[in-house]
């Protein structure tokens, strides 16, 4: 089974959160539905604030709605990690590492 591995990076905005959910329903579309997480990978999102935890909350409802996948975040950059505790979606959203 090939995971599924979604990347976003640069300066996440509200405009873009869309074309983020759309390309996931894209991979999750053509995915085994035997994989049950989302790989995020956010290590390259540059000054992260309340856009880009609006886009990962939309993406974890895309992912649980395809077949209850979970969306697991890689490389989640300390900054993130604060405001995804801040609104309590550390406990929905999994954290699957430390940003280096």
């Amino acid at each position: 089974m090939t995971p599924i591995v979604l990347t976003v990076s640069g300066r996440v905005t509200r405009s873009a959160v869309p074309g983020l959910c759309a390309e996931l329903e894209a991979l999750l579309a053509t995915a085994d539905r035997e994989v049950t997480s989302v790989y995020c990978d956010v290590a390259a999102v540059v000054r992260p604030d309340l856009a880009a935890v609006e886009a990962i909350g939309r993406l974890s409802l895309v992912a649980r709605r395809s077949g209850g996948r979970r969306l697991r975040l890689c490389g989640t950059p300390p900054e993130l990690r604060l405001l995804m505790d801040l609104v309590g979606l550390s406990d929905v959203v999994g954290l699957a590492d430390t940003a280096s």
